[in-house]
C-alpha cells in the first residue's frame, strides 16, 4: 500500500489547504469544500496500482466536491471513476440525476462531465480509475450507463469485486500478476457499462458493442503473435479492414495503440516475475510481439518513465526477501 497523503502529518492550521490539494491530486481539478474547523478536518488517501487500473481509497471528514464545466473543458480526464461507498452516505448529482449512495453501493462518476458529490461527517469510499482508451466505449454510452448503472445485473458483481480487491490490495498489487487483475477489472467494468448503457434500458447490449468486445478478446488471445494486426483481425472476423477501423472509430478506440499498450503490460508483468529472470529483456519482448528492440525500448520508457532494464532491476530488488 502507498499512503499518498495523511493529514496527521500536517499542522492543523494548514490542513484545509493540504487536504484540498491532495483530493485534486488523487482525482481531477474540482472545488473542494471541507466540513468543520481546521483542527477537525482530516483525510487519508491510499493508492494501489493494478497495471493500467488503479484503486484510490479515501477516508475523510465531511467533504463536497464540485467539478464545473470550465474545469472539465480545461482539464479533461483520461480515466473513468467507478466508486464504492464504504462508510457514510454519499450524495451526488450528475447529468440531472441525483442519488444517495449508501455503504456497499456503487456509482459511476464521469470525470469529463460536471458533478456535485458530498458527504457529511466521517466516511470512506474506494474508487477505481480505469483509462478511457482501455474501455473503448463511446462517451454517450458511458453517460447513459452512469445514470442507470444500479439496474444492471452486473452491478453487485462489480461492487463486490472492487471491495474485495481493496480488502486484499496490499498482496494483490505487489504480486507480479497485478496487471492481469487490472485487466480483469477493466473487462468487468466494460460489461457493467455495456449492460447499463443499452439504448432501451433493458440491459441488452448492441451488436456493435458485442463485436468490439469479441475483437478485444481476440487481440488479447493473440498478443504473442508478431503478425497480429488489422488485416489478421479483420479476416478472423469475416470483415474488411475498413469495417474494422469504422467499428473502432465509432467507439473512439485506437486499435494499434491498444495492441501496443496490451503488449507493453504483458512485458512489464513478465519483467517483474522472479521466475523469468533467466530470460533476457529482448526474449521477453519478442515473446509478446515486439520484433524491434529499439522500438520496444522507446515505447516502454514513454509508457512507464523507466527503461525496461531499470524497471526490472527496481521491481526485482523490491521483492527480494
Amino acid at each position: 500500500m502507498t499512503v499518498v497523503f495523511d493529514s496527521d502529518t500536517v499542522a492543523p492550521h494548514e490542513r484545509a489547504a493540504a487536504v484540498a490539494a491532495a483530493v485534486q491530486q488523487a482525482s481531477v481539478p474540482s472545488h473542494v469544500v471541507l466540513d468543520g474547523p481546521d483542527e477537525r478536518i482530516h483525510a487519508v488517501f491510499d493508492v494501489w496500482r493494478f497495471g493500467e487500473a488503479s484503486v484510490v481509497r479515501a477516508r475523510t471528514s465531511g467533504i463536497q466536491l464540485i467539478r464545473t464545466p470550465k474545469q472539465v473543458r480545461i482539464s479533461p480526464a483520461p480515466v473513468l471513476a467507478i466508486a464504492v461507498q464504504q462508510a457514510g452516505d454519499g450524495r451526488y448529482e450528475q447529468g440531472g440525476v441525483q442519488r444517495v449512495v449508501r455503504p456497499g453501493e456503487l456509482h459511476v462518476m464521469d470525470l469529463n462531465a460536471p458533478y456535485d458529490f458530498s458527504r457529511r461527517g466521517e466516511g470512506a469510499s474506494t474508487c477505481m480509475h480505469v483509462p478511457l482508451d482501455q474501455l473503448g466505449l463511446p462517451a454517450e454510452l458511458i453517460s447513459q450507463a452512469a445514470a442507470r448503472v444500479q439496474h444492471s445485473p452486473h452491478y453487485r458483481l462489480v461492487a463486490n469485486h472492487i471491495l474485495q480487491l481493496t480488502a486484499e490490495a496490499d498482496a494483490l498489487s505487489a504480486d507480479p500478476a497485478a496487471a492481469l487483475s487490472g485487466c480483469a477489472s477493466i473487462e468487468l467494468i466494460r460489461g457493467l457499462l455495456l449492460s447499463a448503457g443499452s439504448d432501451d434500458g433493458s440491459g441488452s447490449v448492441a451488436p456493435s458493442d458485442l463485436l468490439l468486445s469479441r475483437l478485444r478478446a481476440y487481440v488479447r488471445r493473440n498478443l504473442a503473435d508478431p503478425e497480429l494486426g488489422p488485416e489478421q483481425i479483420a479476416k478472423a472476423h469475416n470483415m474488411s479492414v475498413r469495417q474494422l477501423y469504422k467499428i473502432c472509430a465509432n467507439a473512439e478506440y485506437s486499435l494499434e495503440q491498444w495492441i501496443i499498450g496490451q503488449r507493453l503490460e504483458r512485458v512489464r508483468g513478465d519483467l517483474a516475475r522472479p521466475d523469468q529472470k533467466h530470460r533476457t529483456i529482448a526474449m521477453i519482448a519478442r515473446r509478446w510481439g515486439f520484433r524491434d528492440p529499439s522500438h520496444f525500448a522507446r515505447r516502454f520508457r514513454a509508457a512507464y518513465g523507466l527503461s525496461p532494464r531499470e524497471w526490472r532491476r527496481t521491481v526485482l530488488a523490491a521483492n527480494e526477501p
